[in-house]
């Protein structure tokens, strides 16, 4: 019986043993290959496209910095704050557009340190668009009609529209006689040129983006707005994440973007020309802007 006893004792021990060796076994650190550092991307394009410029910008930070990245593309927007939003978070860097980096600024768990720039500015527009053979030529003719958009919380496929639609008497709740979610910008235009919709929006000008698809696009689908100017997307961080890390890897994008190779792998994601650092101040205006419309950042998230 003691024998017994004993071995029992002993097995109870050793169990404790491991259970406190390994509930004190130290994560990896982050960026390195156990813990890869997460950067989360939305679509805004073919995911295909995006997904495969993530991964070669990815492949030349580990060239300059050591770190080793895991790069993915969020199917939503809501998607990617969710991410950062987990405890520990699920994404340590994104490249989420204006309104929705604002919404998980606004939540704590993102921090601007760089925006893109296109065709020489770190701002640019959205558009309204409809087929040229629908005789429709201003906003007020839309009341009643199909809308295709990128995303729920896409800012220039569906916010600032939205704010549009409302200024011109078209409440996009009641006002329109249904809402299609395409996916992506490409996938608006392609919506609304195949007759899936009646109008859609996008940034300004995505219509070029499909035309190997459509050769006549252009001429297809007309422009019947142009938004006001709206902040680029960029890349944000974790507020966790260490300071020096992040340092390193601004930086490193920053050389990456003044090569011919890192430009080719930037344009291939997101059509970004350049980035510039900027902090959280630079969204300053387009806030003010919310806040006049009367849209409320957390509502529309639920």
């Amino acid at each position: 019986m003691k024998i017994a006893r004993l071995t029992t004792l002993l097995i109870v021990t050793l169990a404790v043993s491991l259970l406190f060796v390994t509930g004190c076994k130290k994560e990896a650190e982050l960026g390195t290959e156990e813990n890869p550092i997460i950067w989360s991307f939305v679509p805004s394009g073919e995911m295909e496209r995006v997904s495969s410029g993530a991964q070669e910008i990815a492949d030349m930070l580990f060239d300059i910095t050591g770190y080793y990245f895991d790069t993915n593309v969020a199917t939503e927007y809501v998607g990617v704050i969710e991410a950062l939003s987990t405890d520990p978070p699920k994404a340590h860097m994104s490249s989420l557009a204006t309104f929705a980096y604002i919404m998980a600024a606004d939540r704590g768990v993102s921090e601007a340190a760089l925006v893109s720039v296109r065709y020489g500015s770190a701002t640019y527009n959205g558009q309204i668009f409809v087929r040229t053979d629908s005789g429709i030529t201003k906003i007020s003719e839309l009341a009643g009609k199909s809308f295709a958009r990128p995303d729920p919380l896409s800012t220039s496929g569906w916010i600032i529209p939205m704010i549009t639609l409302k200024a011109a008497g078209v409440d996009p709740d009641t006002g329109l006689s249904n809402i299609l979610d395409a996916g992506s910008h490409d996938g608006t235009v392609a919506a609304v040129y195949n007759g899936d919709a009646d109008a859609g929006a996008s940034y300004v000008d995505a219509r070029t983006r499909v035309e190997d698809d459509f050769p006549d696009v252009m001429e297809a689908l007309t422009v019947i707005e142009v938004t006001v100017d709206i902040p680029n997307d960029g890349v944000q961080f974790h507020p966790d994440m260490d300071a020096e890390m992040r340092a390193n890897i601004v930086k490193a994008l920053l050389e990456i973007a003044a090569t011919d190779k890192g430009k080719e792998a930037l344009d291939v994601a997101y059509q970004w020309a350049a980035l510039e650092e900027q902090s959280d101040a630079f969204y300053d205006p387009f806030r003010q802007l919310l806040q006049a419309s009367g849209i409320n950042v957390e509502d529309l998230l639920k």
